[in-house]
């Protein structure tokens, strides 16, 4: 079963791979991680 584990989890990281290399999901990423670090900045500035 280890070994239905693995292959599953590699074919989604191939997914995942694949999709980030897209230019239209690079940038919702990017605007992903810049709203968590605004919000990160929020918290830490009373």
């Amino acid at each position: 079963m280890s070994i239905l584990k693995k292959l599953a989890a590699t074919g989604v990281a191939t997914k995942v791979v694949n999709e980030a290399r897209k230019p239209q999901n690079q940038a919702k990423i990017k605007a992903a991680v810049q709203k968590v670090k605004d919000r990160k900045k929020q918290g830490r500035t009373p």
